[in-house]
């Protein structure tokens, strides 16, 4: 199992690990993108637009046998059908041709092919598709992130930049990891410690810090479509942050990811499910949820059931999979088939598609953080009343002295006070009865 915040740095190790070869062809970085723009239009997953009967997006339809020829032979770009039609001067066998109103390749696109094919056609996947690999870190000495840029920099000719100010250097790491500036105090007691580990105590300090969930929980919520309110019409206010909270104390908790992913998909399916692990399926809850007048719940249901299939893509497989609600993918292999089975295990929830507290499903759930925030507000109040009763005492001392001075200005003057304002007449829109008294207050 591997801890959260680990899993974020190793996805950076990965990517930094790939420019390790900029020299060679990759099937992912430089074959693909060419096919998937001007080729896959024509030869790609959609039958229903496929000509010739020829895929290019597969491996064996791309390198098959078509009688005697075939698209790509693996090792001579000369007898490759691909690399003749890309270049050829006919206009009717040009590739792409002009109708399908694809831009024709240009002439490094058309090496790059050259090359490929030259070295033997390796064929590959989408990145998102291979299985991640660690490479060899180029200076051991380091650490693998700073081993990685460092190699990028030194083969294009940049220096590393200077180490930062030490006031810097704090701003950067709190801002980074508890999303807040550091305090005075937390800066001076930085500039003046001069141990060796000063940098590795910070950053430890700053990892325990509650705050440090809440940042890291920023892009999560984002990405999950969290809001405290419906997203339609009025757009009423729902309580679903107590599933924020446990995404911020997942965090904290440094909740391995595996976990994390298992009980936001099926924590009440789990053996003796707690509360929290209940609470964490709230994440199919996220979507917007629409109460409007004469809206049929069934058609919103089936909207909540595509949104959860539609985040479970990008969140998770980092996949767009809205495209395959109504066809099969063009570019990724994913079908139409694939979506709809996988929007099936949605599709099964007890759910009537209406919104508000009421809707099914509806869980009734007391955050642990309810009593602990209003305990603090009653120690917040406690504390103003104080300061509220210093302030009137405060008040009456210099207010009474100033109202007997005012007594005496008016009974030595003659003042006689304010005027009251009388109507001519008093009368309701409703018929109620009103009266003006002497004093010219009205009353019912």
């Amino acid at each position: 199992m591997m801890p959260m915040k680990c899993w974020f740095l190793c996805f950076a190790v990965v990517t930094a690990s790939t420019t390790m070869a900029e020299d060679s062809i990759r099937f992912a970085r430089d074959i693909l993108p060419i096919l998937s723009d001007r080729c896959f239009h024509c030869h790609g997953p959609d039958e229903g637009h496929r000509g010739a009967d020829l895929r290019l997006d597969l491996q064996d339809d791309a390198l098959g046998d078509r009688g005697g020829y075939a698209a790509i032979v693996a090792g001579d770009p000369d007898a490759s059908e691909l690399l003749a039609r890309v270049t050829s001067d006919d206009p009717d066998l040009l590739m792409p041709p002009s109708e399908s109103h694809r831009k024709p390749l240009t002439q490094d696109e058309i090496e790059t092919l050259r090359r490929w094919i030259a070295d033997g056609a390796t064929w590959g996947r989408h990145w998102a598709f291979e299985r991640p690999r660690r490479d060899v870190v180029p200076n051991p000495d380091l650490h693998p992130i700073d081993a990685f840029v460092r190699d990028k920099l030194s083969r294009q000719g940049l220096p590393p930049s200077a180490p930062t100010d030490r006031t810097t250097l704090i701003r950067r790491l709190s801002f980074d990891l508890i999303g807040l500036p550091p305090t005075l105090e937390e800066v001076d007691a930085f500039l003046s410690d001069r141990e060796p580990d000063a940098v590795d105590r910070l950053v430890d300090r700053l990892l325990q810090s509650p705050h440090h969930g809440e940042r890291m929980a920023m892009w999560w919520l984002d990405s999950a479509r969290y809001a405290d309110t419906d997203g339609f019409q009025a757009d009423a206010t729902r309580t679903n942050w107590p599933w924020r909270d446990w995404v911020v104390q997942a965090f904290n908790n440094n909740m391995p990811f595996d976990q994390f992913t298992i009980e936001q998909f099926a924590g009440d399916l789990l053996q003796d499910a707690t509360a929290e692990q209940i609470l964490a399926t709230c994440f199919h809850r996220n979507h917007m949820t629409n109460g409007e007048g004469g809206r049929d719940p069934e058609e919103s249901r089936v909207d909540y059931v595509i949104d959860r299939v539609n985040t479970t893509g990008t969140v998770w497989l980092g996949l767009t999979l809205g495209c395959v609600q109504c066809h099969s993918h063009k570019f990724d292999p994913i079908s139409h088939h694939d979506y709809y089975s996988l929007a099936a295990f949605f599709n099964s929830i007890d759910e009537d598609g209406k919104a508000g507290d009421k809707a099914k499903p509806y869980l009734s759930y007391r955050s642990s953080n309810v009593q602990p925030s209003l305990d603090e507000a009653e120690r917040i109040v406690d504390g103003r009343r104080k300061v509220e009763a210093a302030i009137l005492e405060q008040a009456e001392r210099e207010f009474l002295p100033w109202l007997r001075k005012q007594k005496l200005l008016v009974k030595r003057e003659g003042f006689s006070g304010w005027t009251p304002l009388r109507a001519h007449s008093v009368t309701s829109v409703e018929g109620t009865v009103l009266s003006q008294e002497e004093d010219a207050t009205i009353q019912t």
